[in-house]
């Protein structure tokens, strides 16, 4: 079943944030700037009760020149699992940079092997540092060029998802964030939502402990797999979330780009290892239409 309905206008997320704009910035908003407003959001992991990554800054590299560098005054705490969905926060808003065309973008962030400024707490309470395995220095890149108009704004969004992006602890004890980002453009974005119904869960399903989820991957067709790294990988996933008053389940996948896509449902996603083929049982593929600008429906239903 699909349906579609018009996006809302997105509600604003907390303050805006205090920048330190650092050499390579241009002013005055002339026609060789433009604005930037930069977010983040996330396709959420399963048995985490948070997943908190600190931020203090973020980086542009233009194609010429050389790279634009913004410093938070105060250094920000976001806990991603806050951001499902369409939800997002902010971390540079309406901020004038040259404007043209743009080589990487990264999130400058303080993730440091056995130091908790980044960190994941577990279901059972336990907490870990999550850090970045090259080095908390070099921050989360994303190689993919994108362009700032002249006189214009740009507002772009950066999906964490977790799924893909945080590793089991080795010996040490420690989470790792290994930076698999999406960065999607939100002027030619849509979203995508459904209900999983009780009866298709209790059909489906030994257990629904064991990790409820929708997988979305790209383009009509796909015959889907799990996460590991080769195709085809789901573009992103959306846990199902059971509501209490009807008790079916719900999810919801933001910032898609405008476009084909398949989605699939899994009782499995707990076991789901990114860096292993798993044998992931994915149900019911279906294909959706992702518009710009408007929220398309699929439901998984006996």
């Amino acid at each position: 079943m699909q349906a579609k309905r018009v996006l809302p206008a997105l509600g604003a997320c907390a303050g805006a944030v205090l920048l330190t704009a650092c050499a390579g910035e241009s002013g005055g908003g002339g026609s060789d700037t433009g604005d930037i407003t930069v977010a983040v959001t996330d396709a959420p992991v399963d048995a985490a009760e948070e997943v908190v990554v600190t931020f203090d800054g973020v980086t542009l590299k233009p194609a010429d020149g050389p790279p634009v560098e913004h410093t938070f005054a105060k250094a920000r705490s976001v806990d991603l699992l806050t951001l499902t969905g369409s939800a997002r926060e902010k971390l540079l808003e309406g901020v004038t940079v040259p404007s043209g065309p743009y080589n990487w973008m990264r999130l400058n962030v303080q993730a440091e092997q056995g130091v908790a400024d980044s960190y994941i707490r577990m279901e059972d309470g336990s907490e870990h540092s999550l850090y970045v395995p090259s080095g908390a220095q070099t921050g989360l890149k994303l190689v993919r060029g994108f362009t700032v108009p002249a006189g214009g704004e740009a507002d772009f969004t950066v999906d964490f998802d977790l799924r893909k992006s945080v590793h089991e602890p080795g010996d040490d004890g420690d989470y790792y964030l290994r930076p698999a980002l999406r960065l999607v453009d939100n002027a030619a974005t849509g979203h995508l939502e459904g209900s999983v119904t009780t009866g298709y869960v209790g059909e489906s399903c030994d257990s629904p402990d064991n990790g409820l989820a929708v997988y979305v991957y790209e383009g009509s067709g796909v015959t889907p797999d799990d996460v590991d790294g080769t195709e085809p990988d789901p573009v992103t996933s959306a846990m199902a979330v059971q509501e209490e008053e009807s008790g079916d389940y719900r999810y919801e996948v933001g910032y898609l780009a405008a476009g084909s896509y398949t989605v699939a449902f899994t009782c499995d996603a707990s076991d789901d290892d990114p860096e292993a083929d798993d044998d992931i049982d994915l149900r019911d593929p279906a294909d959706v239409e992702v518009t710009e600008g408007e929220t398309a429906t699929h439901d998984f239903t006996l």
